[in-house]
């Protein structure tokens, strides 16, 4: 190929990797598995060129190497491992696979030398490792209170704050925080986000006794039918939401014919009530109890999570 036709190509590929960022974004941030996902199918190309399906994806659909070897291929672009554990959502293999369509499964390089072609997947490279850096300097999030105001209120602030990088992971760990400051005695279940219990054999987010909790940011049917068995199994489940997602969850109840069974509950309200509570039982100001609850959640998020720019800081 001539200098002005890998100029050209080179274009063309950093246009498809830019493209394939905004197309795979599923909220105003780009997620860690989206871009895990990419640096994984380039190196894949780096290493052979053009590849097969078979080459790339396993039988089950996921990206070769996007597992258990993910942290080798991080650390060979200066990635720190703790950056993923591994790709775990169900829309990563897709992804994957839409950005080895978008590069003809690596056809497109067919022409060109290996120097050639590993110098252009290095700066699609490159790109990936930008939106990576922006991840890791993203700053805590900052929560300033104003202490006379209700317990609601801080809460809503701190989802608010939230919003657009949490995708549900501040909401469990919130009231798994809550539960834990609780109920001191009990063991409360510590789960990463994307260990969903609607893909997974549990009951739900936290069992306590009888009653289990079923937390998201965003409920849907999946889950619903999630509560219905479980209230056929004699368990009583307890849905927390959003205050916005309260009426979207109480339709989904009804169309299951479970809303005379089911307690749905804001997460606002849920966590306010208790903190009231709690600071009447402690005697101490509401403040202090929602401080132990925030001590709680960092550390529980820090166990399980590879985001810890989720973590709160009170001001």
């Amino acid at each position: 190929m001539s200098r002005s036709e890998n100029l050209e190509l080179a274009d063309e590929c950093e246009r498809v990797i830019k493209d394939w960022l905004a197309d795979s974004t599923r909220v105003k941030n780009i997620s860690r598995n989206t871009l895990a996902v990419g640096i994984v199918v380039l190196d894949h190309l780096r290493r052979k060129c053009p590849v097969s399906r078979e080459d790339v994806m396993s039988k089950g659909g996921e990206i070769k190497g996007a597992r258990s070897g993910l942290g080798d291929i991080l650390e060979k672009y200066e990635i720190p491992r703790s950056f993923l554990k591994e790709v775990t959502t169900r829309q990563a293999g897709p992804a994957g696979q839409k950005l080895l369509e978008n590069l003809g499964w690596g056809s497109m390089f067919a022409s060109m030398r290996r120097k050639q072609r590993d110098r252009i997947l290095l700066a699609m490279i490159r790109l990936l490792q930008d939106e990576v850096t922006n991840i890791l300097l993203r700053e805590n999030l900052k929560i300033d209170i104003n202490r006379r105001a209700a317990p609601a209120a801080w809460i809503r602030m701190i989802l608010q704050t939230a919003s657009g990088r949490s995708t549900g992971i501040v909401e469990q760990h919130l009231v798994g925080a809550k539960l834990q400051r609780r109920f001191p005695s009990q063991t409360v279940a510590n789960h990463p986000s994307h260990a969903g219990d609607v893909q997974t054999s549990r009951k739900g987010d936290f069992l306590i006794s009888k009653l289990v909790y079923h937390v998201t940011a965003n409920p849907s049917r999946a889950l619903i039918e999630k509560c219905a068995s479980n209230i056929v199994s004699g368990l009583l489940p307890l849905l927390v939401v959003p205050l916005e997602q309260v009426s979207k969850a109480r339709v989904l109840a009804e169309e299951a014919a479970i809303d005379t069974d089911l307690t749905i509950v804001s997460i606002e309200d849920f966590l306010a009530l208790n903190i009231i509570e709690l600071a009447t039982d402690d005697e101490v100001d509401r403040y202090s109890i929602l401080a132990d609850i925030i001590d709680i959640y960092n550390r529980r998020l820090a166990e399980v999570e590879t985001d810890l720019s989720l973590r709160i800081e009170l001001r």
